[in-house]
């Protein structure tokens, strides 16, 4: 995918300042709240237009609610979230639906996220209608364009999505998610419930669509691969905080944050091995469970799977902090790692 390299110092399309979601714990019959799951514990991140920024961590590290809390699907908890300079976290309902026209998400299971009792056309039709864009005539003609610009016959309006493969779902998924002619799209794990060999399929009509539609992509995965190919800048998300951000090539060749260094490590190679840059404890870090987010290790979070951890990880918590140009990572030995 093209990695959409943005225009001198613009500023950024979107603007992520110190985002915290988290979830109450609730117990009793009183329903009392004694603690709270904190998905996402201040991000701060920016993506540039014609961008495509990827998001990786693995399962639970707070990727998907980090999505939604960006596009206000689950409203965040602090922090702010600018799209074009505007605040969405204050935004008034009439406003906000205004702007989701330029906002749109791509879900990581089609099936799912799709309405078994709605036929494709009306699917895609949806949000045209939700924004009152075109008359039924013109929304009609809307989605037999948007069928075939993802590759499916327009006929295809007519069928439920269980009458269709999961590319093909996931196919009108893009097609929803394009209707209104959004300029930011977070694509959340688009590839991960689909069969390897329709996975390329779906990452170059992604490829097509940002160049012919001048899109800019926030691109969620767990496979690093993928994201290396599709991504020009990676951020590396660990139990709710950013941990390293960078250009990704630099970030793949260089990681600079011990759990980067894990996660690259556990990037299959060729007969089977894995990359483990000499300290072999690294590639099977990321194979030991995260710590509970509801009771996150003080310091820094990472240090009790960490086997560089020292005193100073246990007990302070590193800055998010500028190390090179371009490069940002939260972790007290960062230079020494290099």
């Amino acid at each position: 995918m093209s990695r959409g390299l943005p225009e001198g110092d613009a500023p950024p399309l979107l603007a992520v300042r110190d985002l915290v979601k988290h979830f109450p714990i609730r117990r009793g019959i009183l329903r009392r709240t004694v603690g709270a799951v904190r998905a996402v514990d201040g991000v701060t991140l920016e993506i540039l237009a014609g961008e495509t920024v990827g998001l990786v961590g693995e399962s639970g590290s707070g990727k998907t609610t980090l999505a939604r809390a960006v596009l206000r699907l689950d409203p965040p908890t602090a922090g702010t979230v600018r799209f074009d300079g505007v605040d969405l976290a204050h935004l008034p309902p009439g406003e906000l639906r205004r702007t989701r026209r330029d906002l749109q998400m791509i879900f990581q299971d089609p099936f799912a996220s799709l309405d078994p009792r709605m036929k494709v056309g009306r699917t895609v039709e949806e949000p045209l209608a939700v924004h009152g864009l075109g008359t039924a005539h013109d929304r009609k003609l809307r989605v037999r364009e948007l069928l075939d610009r993802v590759g499916l016959d327009p006929r295809f309006a007519a069928r439920y999505p269980h009458e269709l493969s999961g590319g093909q779902r996931q196919r009108v998924g893009i097609a929803r998610a394009l209707a209104t002619a959004p300029r930011l799209i977070v694509a959340d794990e688009p590839i991960s419930a689909l069969d390897v060999s329709i996975q390329a399929q779906i990452v170059n009509l992604m490829e097509d669509l940002k160049e012919e539609m001048g899109l800019t992509y926030l691109f969620i995965a767990h496979d690093l691969s993928m994201v290396r190919h599709v991504s020009r800048r990676v951020a590396v998300l660990y139990l709710g905080r950013l941990v390293e951000e960078g250009p990704t090539e630099i970030v793949f060749r260089r990681p600079l944050h011990p759990y980067t260094k894990a996660l690259v490590a556990s990037i299959p190679r060729l007969g089977g091995a894995r990359n483990d840059g000499g300290v072999p404890a690294l590639a099977s870090v990321v194979d030991a469970p995260p710590p509970d987010p509801a009771h996150p290790p003080h310091g820094c979070r990472y240090h009790p799977r960490c086997p560089f951890a020292t005193g100073r990880c246990r007990s302070e918590e590193p800055e998010w902090r500028v190390v090179e140009a371009e490069r940002r990572v939260a972790c007290h030995h960062a230079e020494e790692l290099a």
